[in-house]
């Protein structure tokens, strides 16, 4: 009787390989994306994110012009730029809203302390950003994320970040939103939509 080996009985599945930041630099570094190639690191995975449409870009724009005006030297909005979360995320919010700093993260990404809010712009992207990028932030502990549904044309608007999930979850049609780091800045849904 032939006895049969372990592992010729039951292949195993294969399992994804899964990057940390500093693999995922090193890609970079080494020229195996190029420039302007749009992905981000989640979880491990190299994520090729959604092209950007003019409606997604046009509320992207308003937001940085009116979170831009309206914040002054109180602080930094990033558009579009990575954010280092976990040792294996590397997300890149459609804004971001930072602590200021005195070389505005030019020695390194923000990190989840130096973040006061995310916004996701959703047009073709809402299960994603929904799923699998606000979860990343409460579990970051980011203490709030809008999400901006332009098909549906409202905010979701999420507070008090737990290991969970975000624990407080509004969403606005019409009326006045405010970060809450900044109470006195005022920006309606409808200026925000166009």
């Amino acid at each position: 009787m032939i006895a049969e080996h372990p592992a010729a009985s039951a292949p195993a599945d294969p399992a994804p390989r899964r990057f940390t930041s500093a693999e995922y630099h090193a890609m970079i570094a080494a020229g195996i994306f190029q420039e302007d190639e749009r992905i981000e690191l989640i979880a491990g995975e190299i994520v090729q994110m959604s092209p950007i449409g003019s409606g997604h870009a046009g509320c992207v724009n308003r937001l940085n012009r009116r979170l831009t005006r309206g914040l002054g030297e109180q602080g930094l909005v990033a558009v579009q730029n990575p954010i280092a979360l976990e040792l294996s995320s590397e997300p890149q919010p459609d804004l971001a809203v930072l602590r200021p700093r005195a070389d505005d993260y030019g020695q390194s990404h923000p990190e989840a302390k130096d973040i006061l809010l995310v916004i996701e712009v959703a047009e073709t992207s809402l299960g994603y950003d929904r799923e699998v990028k606000i979860p990343l932030y409460a579990r970051a502990g980011i203490p709030e994320a809008w999400l901006v549904r332009l098909t549906d044309r409202c905010i979701e608007v999420y507070r008090d970040p737990a290991a969970t999930g975000y624990q407080s979850m509004q969403t606005f049609r019409t009326g006045t939103l405010s970060p809450l780091a900044f109470p006195d800045l005022a920006l309606t849904v409808e200026t925000i939509l166009g």
